[in-house]
């Protein structure tokens, strides 16, 4: 059935995004994603965490013990859930295989261990992922129950009764992309078997925010967010917004905020933070922080600067009596051409070629609604009698919030002392006096955008602060701080790997955490703080993008921040360009995607791709740009979020000059000519955001596509294989689940073999797109990109909550696209003999050594043996092993049989000259004799089926 839908989807391809879909059917997608997983031949395929961790990732809530506060919970945006009981040491995870990894909030009713989830991250960002509701835990993390609230999508808070694990309130934010009416705060006195839906505004206000009076507990306030997100637009606030109070235990619920009340009201009131305290006399202080999206009034111009705002009404007579340093200062501090001085503007503004407004209109993207006048920002006001509201302060609070306030909104006050409020924002931001002044809480070793503080109630010096960095503890107010950045749990936007000739490494972007490289081997370890050298370096800041290395060299690099701002690195010479194309006077700016793609040419490494709306090309390394054709998108809407831009660039391998691209608007464009000339492709569903298109290895007139309706509030998998150059498109993927996906590739050594990275995992189809299976070695986290290593046959998958993990591909690439493959076993690495095998001490880790040996087997289940010969063929080493259908990886330790001893001793004196030493082989430490150097053979043999492959031990 869903096959034929997808071919109705092709079909109707002048049709937009698919409706909704609902909470049942993404329900129905999670059964079919753990029905491929328990029917997936690909169960004994291994993947290996390479980290890194030291930066982390995007922390939204954190539940701290109150007797016990080394022992916390943490919750991850994107990576799950985590415990630590050695105060942030090491950590466990505990939610990796449920329907979702995302999390908005947690709460532990700690007297029985009972832990509450709230899935979906509340912060509305670019890759604030849907959750579907609410889970309980029993028993530690180990089991969980889902509570339903499916269509909640995004969870603000939960509050579990501190004194009745079964009584809780849930603050439910709602959709993101579109509206739904399962917004607002749900109750339950059953532990989570009911709901009463208790507080409900409309169809696109929820509650970000909920807090429950520790004196009073059948008081709780909720504060509402009206907002609504576009892949164009945020509307970032709304008259719906505002903060409730009930007095029965969230039963009723009444508004508080009003316009006489003295707390802002209507279109620009946007998200509101809660915290409540009481003073040494016993009245209590509530406060409530806000992201005021209300224009500030327009400072008078000083008359020693030129504003965009004076230019764009400025008569043209105006303009040319202007004092010559104004119109060079208004030049060079909004970054116009060099070769355009006050004296040339002069010129072309008096013989007509340039209008005043034409200089603005330089500055300004058409499709974006840009202020010169500043939003507010934060604000906090308090009350203690929830009726009248005060602002704290008397001027306005800059850096904390800017224009993307969505993004923050919590608050931290002491609960004993009202004086001392914590505001989480850009920085941390602390005040002493409640509010009336601030100063910075971000010492070292602090990450700069936050979003949880825990203040110790016993010791309000003792912070535990979470960010997009992690976890930090301080112990003195906020004045220094410690990382806590185990978990490896970063969000990868694109991954990339070289050839490097000691060993390949590993690049990757990360969400506000930059670019960084390492080697593809790393192993989580906290060695590196006696070396101190973490395996992994930084090489460029900002939020990460795409990576692009010069094979010729390994050391060249191609990153970049958000919005098209790319350079070129050599990080061994520490040379850096910057290599960004820029539009000519009298154009607009180019519109950049966040995530701009880029491109080295497979054919020409001097020759560098970029995507704007336009097409550049660059043929000496970036230094130099053409645009190339017209607007390859649908030419934007208006909007504050930079739309109608390229999202995915692909070059055929086999052909140079054969181009595609994809926009955020849903247009794929193909050109022939190395971009001189676009032709638009059709035949796929309209107006999705194109997530990728890979132009194939091994034929020249394939490609593939992938469209992503998330921002559409779409969760439908949309995945297209063309053979005629994207004439026309085909569906594939009929098996996979409902669920966004972000890449598809074609491995480059098989043509059968396809990834495809989703929301919620990583899919192989073995068979060009027939059917897919999931990979089962993974946690339930979003991919954003792949990378196949090809000379090592690896497999480096990017994830958005979870680093970097590698597989060994090798044996996939043999038996893909075969009918019968029968039994393979796959060659092995050399092995690098240690006398340190099998060694105890006080001193060392495990020595004992691991070979993962990778079978596939077909058929079914069946029994093996494995043995392993001597250069004699001697057998000196043979046990049963069972084998399932599909991959297997069975694991072997180097050894053999105690009673081959003798026989291997004597093979390894056989061509031992007379002043040498002879060699003694004896069993080691742990009783175990292990295999010396020399050349083995292992045998994999089933029934009449046999495989092997050389053992090399150097």
């Amino acid at each position: 059935m869903r096959a034929i839908l997808l071919c109705l989807l092709a079909i109707l391809c002048t049709c937009g995004p698919a409706p909704t879909l609902s909470a049942q059917d993404r329900m129905s997608a999670y059964t079919q994603r753990t029905q491929l997983q328990e029917q997936s031949p690909l169960k004994g395929l291994n993947f290996t965490n390479i980290g890194p961790s030291v930066m982390s990732g995007r922390v939204a809530d954190i539940a701290v013990d109150p007797d016990e506060p080394t022992h916390f919970y943490v919750a991850y945006a994107s990576g799950g859930l985590w415990e630590t009981q050695d105060n942030g040491n090491s950590f466990t995870p505990l939610f990796d295989d449920q329907a979702v990894m995302t999390i908005g909030d947690i709460d532990v009713h700690w007297p029985s261990g009972t832990i509450y989830v709230g899935t979906g991250e509340v912060n509305s960002s670019r890759s604030s992922y849907a959750g579907n509701g609410v889970y309980k835990s029993v028993d530690g993390g180990e089991n969980w129950t889902h509570l339903g609230l499916n269509e909640t999508h995004h969870i603000g808070r939960v509050i579990v009764d501190s004194k009745d694990q079964n009584t809780l309130w849930v603050a439910a934010l709602g959709h993101l992309y579109g509206p739904n009416p399962e917004r607002g705060v749900y109750r339950s006195t059953d532990g989570g078997k009911n709901w009463s839906h208790t507080l409900q505004i409309n169809d696109s206000t929820g509650v970000v925010d909920l807090i429950r009076d520790p004196r009073r507990p059948q008081e709780l306030f909720a504060a509402a967010w009206q907002r609504e997100r576009k892949a164009w637009n945020f509307r970032e606030s709304g008259p719906g917004t505002g903060v409730y109070h009930s007095t029965d235990g969230g039963k009723t619920w009444q508004l508080l905020t009003t316009e006489q009340g003295g707390f802002p009201t209507g279109e620009g009131a946007g998200r509101i933070g809660l915290a409540v305290s009481y003073d040494q006399r016993g009245k209590r202080h509530l406060y409530a922080s806000i992201d005021n999206y209300f224009l500030r009034e327009a400072e008078e111009n000083d008359d020693e600067s030129l504003t965009k705002n004076q230019l764009r009404d400025m008569p043209k007579e105006d303009l040319l009596r202007l004092e010559n340093y104004l119109l060079e200062d208004f030049l060079r501090t909004n970054g116009f051409p060099k070769e355009l001085d006050a004296k040339t503007v002069r010129s072309r503004v008096e013989s007509g070629d340039v209008s005043p407004l034409q200089l603005v209109e330089y500055l300004e993207d058409a499709n974006a609604e840009l202020y010169d006048t500043e939003v507010k920002g934060f604000e906090l006001y308090q009350s203690t009698d929830g009726k009248r509201w005060t602002r704290t302060h008397e001027e306005y609070i800059d850096n904390v919030y800017s224009s993307y306030g969505y993004y923050f909104g919590q608050l931290a006050v002491h609960p004993e002392d009202p004086q001392t409020v914590y505001a989480m924002g850009v920085p941390i931001v602390k005040s002493t006096d409640g509010g009336k002044s601030w100063a910075g809480a971000n010492g070292d070793n602090v990450h700069a955008d936050h979003h949880y503080m825990w203040i110790n109630p016993k010791n309000p010096n003792h912070l535990i602060n979470g960010n997009d960095g992690g976890v930090n503890i301080s112990y003195d107010g906020g004045a220094h701080w410690l990382k806590c950045n185990v978990p490896p749990v970063a969000q990868f936007y694109a991954v990339a790997a070289d050839n490097h000739p000691d060993g390949y490494r590993v690049y990757g972007g990360l969400q506000d955490n930059g670019t960084w490289r390492g080697p593809h081997d790393y192993a989580s370890s906290t060695r590196w703080q006696q070396n101190g050298k973490y395996p992994y370096d930084m090489l460029f800041g900002g939020d990460g993008m795409q990576v692009q290395v010069d094979p010729r060299d390994n050391e060249t690099v191609y990153v970049g921040f958000q919005f098209g701002n790319y350079y070129r690195l050599n990080p061994k010479e520490e040379s850096r360009t910057y290599i960004t194309p820029k539009h000519t006077f009298g154009q607009r700016p180019f519109r950049w995607n966040w995530q701009t793609p880029i491109l080295l040419s497979v054919h020409q490494p001097d020759i560098l791709y970029m995507g704007s709306n336009h097409f550049h090309r660059s043929f000496n390394r970036g230094d130099d740009f053409e645009t190339l054709g017209e607007d390859l998108t649908g030419g934007g809407r208006r909007g504050d979020v930079t739309y109608g831009t390229l999202t995915t660039i692909a070059e055929s391998p086999l052909r140079f000059g054969l181009l595609y691209t994809g926009s955020d608007d849903g247009l794929v464009h193909r050109s022939s000519d190395g971009g001189q000339q676009w032709e638009q492709l059709s035949g796929f569903p309209a107006d999705l955001w194109v997530s990728r298109i890979e132009a194939s290895h091994h034929d020249e007139a394939t490609v593939y596509l992938s469209l992503n309706g998330y921002r559409d509030d779409d969760f439908t998998s949309y995945v297209y294989r063309s053979t005629d150059r994207g004439g026309t498109w085909t569906p594939i993927g009929s098996d996979l689940p409902a669920e966004p996906v972000n890449v598809i590739k074609e491995d480059p050594s098989n043509a059968a073999l396809l990834y495809v990275g989703t929301d919620h995992g990583l899919y192989m189809s073995m068979d060009t797109g027939a059917t897919f299976t999931a990979v089962t070695d993974l946690p339930a986290v979003a991919v954003h990109d792949v990378v196949v290593q090809q000379q090592a046959h690896d497999l480096i998958v990017g994830t958005h909550g979870r680093s970097l993990y590698r597989s060994h591909v090798g044996l996939l690439q043999q038996v893909a696209g075969k009918a019968e493959p029968g039994l393979v076993l796959a060659d092995v690495p050399e092995q690098r003999y240690s006398s340190r095998y099998g060694s105890q001490s006080w001193f060392t880790d495990d020595t004992t050594p691991e070979l993962h040996l990778q079978a596939y087997h077909q058929g079914g289940s069946a029994g093996a043996t494995l043995q392993v010969k001597a250069a004699d063929s001697t057998v000196v080493y043979r046990r049963e092993v069972a084998l399932t259908d599909g991959l297997n990886t069975l694991t072997y330790d180097l050894s053999f049989d105690a009673d081959q001893a003798g026989k291997l001793e004597e093979l390894a004196n056989a061509d031992r000259k007379e002043d040498t030493k002879p060699v003694r082989i004896k069993e080691a430490d742990n009783g175990v004799y292990y295999l010396r150097p020399g050349t083995y053979t292992l045998l994999l043999e089933s029934g009449d089926q046999r495989a092997q492959t050389v053992l090399e031990i150097k």
